[in-house]
């Protein structure tokens, strides 16, 4: 039985509850996801062939401290650095090392600042220098997918219909759905019920309700869907080597649709393509 509660009143911790935000809230995610895709938009002229990703993690951490806001990935579970880079087959939770980005790779950069308590979260995917037609159409594919999940989101509607509209598109363009991740309520806390499937049917789910905050975060493969987790705990890899794209907004449901927290306010959405 899914139960939803006030934001204002609920303990700090997932409970499994449905937290709906009032007015307050949204103008505290609107800065901290503002200050998230600010820092996405420098990204897009540091990315670059020979820049390594560990170069990027300290731009991350320093920009971050310039805006009095701390990465929510940083001492995470364990995790070390201030982002992920996930570069080619690596399907997310890639760690930032020293091995320096190549032409033609492709690299999905996710960030998540706390600004006042609220959690900013979103990436984007990268082309580094010039990259073949299939990477190229693979994340235009995905961005794709981003926004037929936005546009589903609405009161009365139920979190099925975000995934149904990824996959039926996803696989229509012959691309797979990667089952194994999701997204998830966001606010004051990193991650928060509900799940949000990228996949399923539109009849399933959960309720959504005016007030409810989340991420949306497709993860395409142009091969087959199936991942698995690298040694190390966090890197999640194709199985069949496959190239693999990812894109990720941070939505509050609205008494009409939704509202996009984390929109770029350069209009570099989806870097280094064109709309």
């Amino acid at each position: 039985m899914v139960t939803y509660l006030d934001a204002a009143t609920a303990p700090l911790r997932n409970t499994g509850q449905i937290r709906l935000y009032g007015e307050d809230a949204f103008v505290g995610m609107r800065k901290a996801c503002n200050l998230t895709a600010r820092c996405l938009d420098e990204l897009a002229d540091i990315v670059k062939p020979g820049v390594t990703t560990n170069a990027i993690d300290r731009f991350v951490f320093e920009f971050g401290m310039d805006n009095g806001a701390l990465p929510a990935t940083l001492n995470y579970r364990g995790y070390t650095k201030s982002t992920c880079t996930s570069i080619n087959h690596v399907v997310c939770h890639g760690i930032p090392d020293d091995k320096p980005l190549r032409d033609g790779d492709i690299v999905n950069i996710d960030v998540t600042y706390i600004l006042d308590g609220w959690h900013g979260d979103a990436s984007r995917m990268y082309p580094v220098g010039t990259i073949k037609r299939a990477a190229e159409r693979l994340l235009e594919v995905t961005y794709e997918c981003l926004l037929r999940g936005i546009a589903a989101v609405k009161p009365g509607a139920r979190t099925g219909a975000i995934g149904a509209a990824i996959q039926s598109y996803a696989e229509g363009e012959r691309c797979s759905v990667v089952r194994d991740f999701c997204g998830h309520g966001v606010g004051l806390l990193f991650h928060d019920a509900p799940n949000i499937l990228h996949y399923g049917n539109s009849n399933e789910g959960v309720e959504l309700r005016e007030g409810m905050i989340f991420t949306i975060e497709p993860m395409i493969n142009l091969g087959r869907p199936h991942v698995k987790v690298l040694s190390d705990g966090w890197t999640a890899v194709t199985r069949d080597r496959s190239l693999s794209a990812q894109y990720e907004h941070t939505v509050g449901v609205t008494a009409d649709g939704c509202e996009i927290f984390t929109l770029s306010p350069k209009g570099l959405d989806r870097p280094g393509l064109p709309f």
